[in-house]
């Protein structure tokens, strides 16, 4: 679906894709001459920290439904016997929150982190 506020056409998005493909796969420059790679930046969160912790929630939590709050998530990893490391990383977030995705939820824990 084509929305209004997109800043470049289909076909462009479309080519833009193609270039970052194998990098995206590999996860390393995949030319010889470092010139030709491209730049992908951090558009989706790709924060080492924020990968790692959305790795382990997202193989812990499972198909959980979102969205959810953190006592609610805390239910379900503690059903689940998950170790008491990983129901700690909730801990700081606010009871009234609501995470659509295990991205959101994994920005907002190593966001608590890191305010603590």
């Amino acid at each position: 679906m084509q929305r209004g506020s997109d800043r470049m056409s289909v076909h462009r998005d479309e080519g833009m894709k193609h270039e970052l493909r194998d990098y995206l796969r590999s996860g390393h420059p995949t030319r010889s001459e470092e010139w030709h790679d491209a730049e992908p930046g951090d558009p989706l969160g790709t924060h080492p920290d924020i990968v790692e912790v959305r790795h382990e929630l997202g193989r812990r939590l499972g198909r959980t439904p979102f969205p959810a709050s953190a006592p609610e998530l805390v239910r379900v990893l503690s059903a689940s016997h998950c170790p008491d490391e990983v129901v700690e990383l909730l801990a700081p977030l606010p009871a009234d929150e609501t995470y659509r995705n295990a991205q959101e939820l994994a920005t907002a824990v190593v966001r608590a982190r890191a305010d603590a």
